[in-house]
């Protein structure tokens, strides 16, 4: 340890002047066995530090294949070393010149032990959750509506919240958000997606029971649909087929549904496409507004990032590509769509790659970064920047 008259000697050598100092000197020394393995350090923002002073807990999620992220209630941040060339100390009995509270007259030495040291730091930043996995995880099993009379319902690969949130990358905010949007639902405690023809099962009776009744889109009874469907399936699911395809509003104390006439219209077209490799558009568009219930009206704009339009071809064709099954990381997912299309337009791409861009982020800053654009008859289309394996 330090003595003053030790430290005013340094401060002599080193040619400092002691009235331009605080008073206060601190004297650090090596705790007993400290090793720069003791401690990993992390920078946070604003945001999260005051996440952490709420008393509300950061989480690092990954699988051993996986790079770690770090998820906050609603967020995700990738984790990256980030190495610097001053020694990073840390010492929990240090106090910084605004924390000190400096009034006396003469010169001190206060001792402080080092904890622990480092040379890098945990670097953060925001990213997109990984959510791939979590619509392969809910396919393992998906739910295909109550088992029949003396049939056993299969209770493997079925996953509860915190099961999730143990596997997939992903804030329990975001992974609630994507579970609504893949229409999944919790069955005796267990998230479940719905096997696609048994929910349009349930869609198709809905739409049945609206025509029948001769109600509007706009004002569809819960308590009278359940009433009439409960023989057919569970209550439960009716309800859940509302509200994945149609807005919840009370008047005068009654529930009502809204239906949405695009979630309807991209439902029943996505089951005209999925056995199909390559669909004449225009006997496409007949059929699809055929299947339609009575009063909605089938647009080619409700298909966006769901299908693929060849105006190229001769005839004009539809083809079934959804987003959902494309691959996660940016670069593997320009080079998947430039094997499927040497050229795409703006109009056509853009639903593709919009789930990529990063905050602040457009999709013509990404085409600039990953694809060449050149005008082909006064149209501008774009094309990968290096050769991809078709």
């Amino acid at each position: 340890m330090r003595t003053l008259e030790e430290v005013q000697a340094t401060l002599e050598i080193a040619k400092l002047k002691e009235e331009d100092l605080l008073s206060t000197v601190h004297c650090l020394s090596f705790g007993d066995n400290v090793s720069s393995a003791d401690y990993c350090l992390m920078e946070l923002d604003d945001t999260l530090c005051k996440h952490i002073e709420a008393g509300e807990s950061l989480v690092i999620r990954g699988d051993k294949d996986e790079r770690a992220v770090l998820c906050s209630s609603d967020k995700t941040y990738d984790l990256k070393i980030a190495d610097t060339s001053n020694l990073l100390l840390f010492v929990p009995g240090c106090r910084t010149p605004d924390q000190l509270t400096d009034n006396q007259d003469s010169s001190h030495v206060a001792h402080a032990q080092i904890w622990g040291f480092c040379s890098s730091y945990w670097e953060l930043r925001k990213q997109r959750p990984k959510l791939k996995k979590l619509k392969k995880l809910l396919m393992e099993n998906p739910y295909e509506g109550p088992p029949l009379v003396g049939q056993e319902e299969n209770t493997e690969d079925r996953y509860t919240m915190e099961d999730l949130l143990e596997r997939i990358q992903a804030s329990e905010e975001e992974l609630k958000t994507h579970l609504e949007k893949i229409h999944a639902c919790q069955i005796d405690g267990h998230w479940r997606v719905l096997d696609f023809d048994y929910e349009m099962k349930l869609l198709g009776h809905m739409t049945q029971l609206v025509d029948s009744e001769s109600w509007s889109f706009n004002k569809v009874p819960l308590h009278t649909s359940l009433e009439e469907l409960a023989p057919l399936e569970p209550r439960e699911m009716i309800e859940h087929c509302l509200n994945c395809y149609g807005k919840r509003y009370t008047e005068s104390g009654e529930v009502f549904y809204a239906l949405h006439e695009d979630k309807v219209c991209r439902g029943l077209a996505l089951l005209l496409l999925q056995n199909a490799v390559k669909f004449n558009l225009k006997e496409f568009q007949y059929v699809w507004q055929q299947s339609v219930p009575e009063g909605m009206s089938t647009r080619l704009d409700q298909l966006q990032g769901v299908a693929l339009v060849d105006r190229t071809s001769r005839p004009e064709t539809i083809s079934l590509l959804r987003v959902e099954d494309l691959p996660e990381d940016t670069v593997e997912r320009f080079n998947h769509l430039f094997s499927l299309r040497e050229k795409w337009t703006e109009d056509d791409i853009t639903p593709y790659i919009q789930d990529l861009c990063g905050e602040k982020q457009t999709t013509g800053a990404l085409l600039t970064k990953y694809a060449r654009s050149s005008m082909q008859n006064g149209i501008k289309v774009f094309n990968s920047r290096r050769p991809v394996a078709t």
